[in-house]
């Protein structure tokens, strides 16, 4: 890991049912923005799909976790190739803020904050159902930041699914049971 990704890479729950991961990236803001609302870019760490800029819109996002990284890693039993999820924009205050709905597993927010050269990133995830869930999206987003902080900074990820899969035991230990 670079000294930019991480302030501590692991999640941590602010409230039972909620995550929250922070990292701290290379600026200026607009080019972290962009890679949270440019599907192309987006598509590079997370997941591609339509967003319209404003408050009520919907947002697809199609998640193809094999492309993120070369190589990929072995998948684990159960996960597709290919990932859809309809969304809503519920809060936008570009460059800073932007929330959505996350299908049936509360809502999430990314918040920038610029730091002088650098961009503080905080995901927030709200309202994770139960503990399973609460491990598999703290892998999740853990290693879909991870990617992001590489292709920010010109590094190569590590493979996105064999991270997630050593994550995962790392969250099971970290969070609580």
């Amino acid at each position: 890991m670079n000294d930019l990704a991480p302030l501590d890479a692991y999640g941590v729950l602010s409230q039972p049912d909620t995550l929250k991961l922070t990292r701290l990236l290379p600026g200026p803001i607009e080019r972290i923005w962009a890679y949270l609302t440019e599907s192309d870019l987006r598509a590079q760490w997370l997941a591609s799909g339509t967003m319209e800029m404003k408050t009520g819109a919907p947002v697809e996002l199609v998640w193809r976790n094999d492309e993120l990284t070369d190589p990929p890693g072995e998948r684990p039993a159960g996960f597709p190739e290919e990932h859809r999820m309809a969304s809503r924009i519920t809060e936008l205050d570009p460059p800073r803020k932007l929330s959505i709905s996350w299908a049936g597993s509360g809502d999430v927010s990314f918040e920038l904050e610029p730091v002088g050269n650098r961009v503080l990133l905080t995901v927030t995830h709200r309202s994770i159902a139960d503990r399973a869930t609460m491990l598999m999206f703290g892998a999740g987003w853990h290693m879909h930041l991870d990617v992001l902080a590489a292709r920010a900074t010109g590094t190569k990820p590590d493979a996105f699914w064999d991270g997630w899969s050593r994550l995962m035991k790392d969250y099971d230990k970290r969070l609580p049971a």
